[in-house]
């Protein structure tokens, strides 16, 4: 700790050399790094998000003890204003209450697989013979009409296994990181005119080169095998669902009115391609199945966590600094690099700056957003009704009271640095705000856009939001959207650095005598 205090030191006497040095109060940063590196509790908030809570699907059980821990606990520290806030309606909840399926001839195999969410189970244990659907396009598929019943069905698209010689597990390099902070800005994208007919030509192409006419086919085998009464569908998670990890999400539509989606269930490649091999070899296949699973319609409404540090400045206290996370998950594991590590994270600035008893000028507020997995619903439904609505670009009075937002929800890595997110105004005072963390591994700025995550709900009304450049480590080869998302594969020293670098994020912007800059505010869309 003593080399980091003179690091600390030998930053002050850098900026101050600087011709508009940001005020940073090394004391301060210091008790901060200590509390978050030394003191954190960020894993004990993680259990409670995930080993207890379970998984957190939006409105389910689930989600519904998290937000509930969530809101107690960030009362028990001693935030204001702690709610557990609707934002408008998203649908029914939905939860898994039991899964089997195995393989019974030609002989006995447990087969690991996972129902898509917000699907129908099987009404009891049910046996029945493998029907493989040779189709490739919705043509060929009339063909099976009328032979579904009792069936389990599967397409014909077996997935070549490729055996990979690279680490699950990376992080960034130097050179990765340099070119991410030499990054140039790129001119925003025009969508393609829809009404003219060489730009719809290229969408529908690249939608099939995407995968696209095998959704269609799919999403019209499951109108077939529920009018004709099959059991279920299985299906494959794709070339990632390897070695026990499967990758499943979706299912359908969750709307209060949408009916039952069809039984789909998620196999690995391995279980996948043993089942096409042996039907298509002639062998006759019979599985059984038994799911249960139960939908959440009494309340429809979708609900964020919201809890807040009241700022002291007589001016200056009815702004707001907001940090947040995403609090939803999917339905395989435990969300827990998708994103209790985030949410975790963000509860733990919290209680960081409340330990601390620091006093910030401006209010900072937190979000613990859900629906984030079905297209930022929380955090969009949250900006507006509390900031803007996009489509029309009328900004409410808490438009201008803003000064940012600083969002987590890139796994379990460390933060390397941030994105300006477009925003070069930004660039030196967050280049100043991370030198004390150089010593921690944390220094990029780049002036690249990332996206998928809810500071983009902030972004698209015109205010200061961003997300944190981390460490990928293994989120896309094992955690994110799988099986695998579970506790074990939190990395503890990474989000005691997270914690400790977003909080002394929070505090700078909540004592700036400016807010953040902005960008121009965009146009009504």
């Amino acid at each position: 700790m003593k080399k980091s205090l003179t690091s600390l030191l030998l930053f002050c006497s850098v900026t101050t050399l600087w011709a508009q040095s940001e005020k940073i109060d090394l004391s301060v940063i210091q008790q901060i790094r200590k509390e978050g590196l030394e003191k954190s509790q960020v894993m004990d908030i993680a259990f409670q998000l995930t080993d207890v809570s379970g998984n957190r699907l939006t409105n389910s059980p689930g989600y519904m003890r998290a937000a509930k821990y969530a809101s107690a606990q960030l009362s028990t520290w001693g935030l204001q204003n702690v709610s557990i806030d609707p934002w408008g309606e998203f649908g029914k909840g939905w939860e898994l209450e039991k899964c089997y399926l195995a393989l019974k001839t030609p002989y006995y195999k447990n087969l690991l697989a996972y129902p898509k969410t917000w699907t129908s189970g099987t009404r009891g244990s049910k046996t029945a013979e493998l029907l493989v659907i040779a189709a490739k396009d919705t043509l060929e598929l009339e063909k099976y009409r009328g032979q579904l019943k009792g069936k389990i069905l599967m397409l014909d698209q077996a997935i070549v296994y490729k055996h990979s010689f690279k680490a699950d597990a990376v992080r960034y390099s130097d050179a990765e990181l340099q070119a991410m902070a030499a990054a140039q800005p790129t001119p925003p994208r025009v969508a393609p005119n829809p009404n003219d007919t060489a730009a719809a030509r290229r969408m529908r192409e690249q939608m099939q080169a995407r995968g696209g006419g095998s959704q269609r086919l799919i999403a019209l085998l499951k109108d077939m095998a529920r009018a004709e009464g099959a059991i279920a569908i299985v299906s494959n998670g794709g070339v990632r669902s390897h070695d026990g990890t499967i990758f499943a999400q979706g299912g359908g539509a969750y709307k209060a009115a949408d009916p039952e989606n069809f039984l789909d269930m998620v196999l690995g490649v391995e279980d996948y391609n043993t089942l096409l091999r042996l039907a298509k070899a002639g062998i006759p296949v019979s599985m059984e199945a038994d799911v249960k699973t139960k939908f959440y319609n009494k309340d429809v409404q979708g609900y964020n966590v919201i809890g807040e540090i009241a700022g002291t400045d007589p001016v200056l206290k009815n702004e707001i600094v907001m940090i947040g996370a995403h609090l939803d998950s999917w339905q395989t594991g435990t969300g827990a690099t998708d994103n209790a590590s985030g949410s975790a994270v963000m509860m733990e600035v919290m209680r960081i700056l409340k330990t601390l008893n620091i006093s910030t000028r401006r209010t900072i507020r937190i979000g613990l957003w859900s629906g984030e997995e079905q297209g930022l619903l929380g955090s969009r439904g949250y900006v507006k009704k509390t900031f803007a609505d996009p489509a029309t670009m009328q900004v409410l009075p808490e438009h201008e009271k803003l000064s940012g937002y600083f969002n987590i929800d890139n796994g379990t890595g460390k933060i390397r640095g941030i994105y300006l997110q477009g925003n070069e105004a930004c660039r030196p005072i967050f280049t100043q705000w991370l030198a004390p963390f150089a010593d921690l591994g944390a220094a990029t700025v780049t002036i690249s856009n990332t996206g998928g995550t809810d500071h983009q709900s902030f972004d698209a009304v015109g205010l200061p939001g961003f997300q944190f450049i981390q460490d990928p480590i293994e989120y896309d080869t094992r955690t994110h959207h799988s099986n695998m998302d579970v506790y074990d594969h939190l990395l503890a020293d990474d989000l005691k650095q997270i914690a400790t670098i977003v909080a002394a994020f929070a505090y700078q912007a909540a004592q700036r005598d400016e807010k953040l800059p902005r960008k121009t505010l965009p146009k009504a869309r």
